[in-house]
């Protein structure tokens, strides 16, 4: 097979000539390139020039949740003949969706690689959690791709002024991030998602019962995504979703739709919440002292902030747990980290103690 019909094969699904460029070796190898469209029991399925290929992951399932085979990856796969087929290698990630996993191992576990676009969708038919909402982002920034909000089920609210209002805030919480309100129902809106996917790879995020399946379906022009009712009594969905599934767009782009997530534990990501809250960070640069922690110190512009009407306190409350929940999470796998957190606690707790010894001393 030549690399022009490869080429043509795999553009559909996102390669390009940096991917080529970057496969040559394997090339060489007499392997085959392909993206894995879905990883489940030990095995995947990869597109490649042949069509899909079901491979075998021994060689790509390390001990290391952040180097095992994901969907968005694109690999080397074994030619024909070969009885099973094996996946061999995976070519170096441009970006990657990474959560804290829930075990008490302190992992991260990969949700998607190769992403251009982290499309969270937020169902309007119940009450919006803004804090959810920004720890989406902050995982959505961190791991190099642009964030997009949609939200979902926009049919269900009674009128505009409402959905212009809901708009707003969650535009306040996500500085810099597209807010997309869409109907699948009645295709409301999604024009402009569809504008948005066209282009690369999308990642479709969010809680059981936003209508990630409902959505997906929308955007494939066909029923490819099994769809089950939410509870009425609280809007929370069944997992429709069971794997990671990469999808090609018939108007162009690729989509990678993911189970519901009921926990969103940072890794990492530092650098994704300060873009979430950037108007934080960039109020901090004002403040009197370089380490101020925005709590009582003089001269905090972040307060000063608050106390003016203009940043409203549960951004701040929320920078300050994300941050804080980033750095546990951080201080778990470094030691440098952990050694300094331990000096931190010191240190507050001896000025405690000297405080307290100060209001004894007023006291008698």
């Amino acid at each position: 097979m030549t690399s022009s019909s490869v080429f043509s094969a795999l553009a559909p699904y996102g390669w390009d000539s940096a991917w080529a460029d970057a496969f040559t070796p394997y090339d060489a190898e007499g392997l085959l390139p392909g993206r894995v469209v879905r990883v489940d029991r030990g095995q995947c399925d990869v597109i490649s020039a042949e069509g899909v290929v079901r491979a075998d992951t021994a060689f790509v399932t390390p001990h290391d949740p952040m180097r095992v085979v994901c969907t968005g990856d694109w690999v080397a796969v074994e030619p024909a003949g070969n009885n099973p087929r094996y996946v061999r290698t995976y070519l170096p990630r441009r970006t990657a969706f990474v959560r804290s996993t829930s075990s008490k191992r302190s992992e991260g576990q990969i949700l998607a690689a190769n992403v251009d676009h982290a499309i969270v969708a937020v169902s309007l038919a119940v009450e919006l959690d803004l804090g959810r909402i920004e720890r989406f982002l902050a995982l959505a920034w961190e791991s190099g791709a642009q964030p997009v909000v949609v939200l979902s089920k926009a049919d269900l609210v009674p009128d505009a002024v409402t959905l212009s209002h809901l708009v707003q805030d969650v535009e306040l919480t996500a500085p810099g991030v597209p807010v997309l309100p869409v109907s699948a129902m009645d295709g409301d809106g999604l024009d402009a998602l569809v504008a948005v996917v066209s282009g690369g790879t999308s990642v479709l995020l969010g809680q059981s019962g936003a209508g990630k399946s409902t959505l997906a379906n929308a955007l494939l022009g066909e029923d490819v995504m099994e769809v089950q009712a939410t509870r009425d009594i609280d809007g929370k969905g069944r997992h429709t979703t069971t794997t990671r599934n990469l999808l090609a767009l018939p108007g162009g782009g690729v989509l990678i739709d993911t189970p519901g997530l009921r926990g969103v534990g940072l890794w990492d990501a530092g650098t994704g919440v300060g873009q979430v809250f950037s108007e934080i960070e960039e109020l901090a640069e004002g403040c009197r002292f370089q380490d101020c922690a925005h709590d009582a110190e003089p001269g905090c512009a972040v307060l000063a902030a608050i106390d003016a009407g203009e940043l409203p306190e549960r951004r701040l409350d929320s920078y300050r747990k994300l941050m804080r929940e980033n750095q546990w999470i951080v201080a778990k796998t470094d030691a440098r980290v952990r050694a300094e957190l331990r000096r931190d606690w010191k240190r507050k707790g001896a000025e405690g103690r000297a405080a307290m010894e100060a209001k004894r001393g007023r006291w008698r």
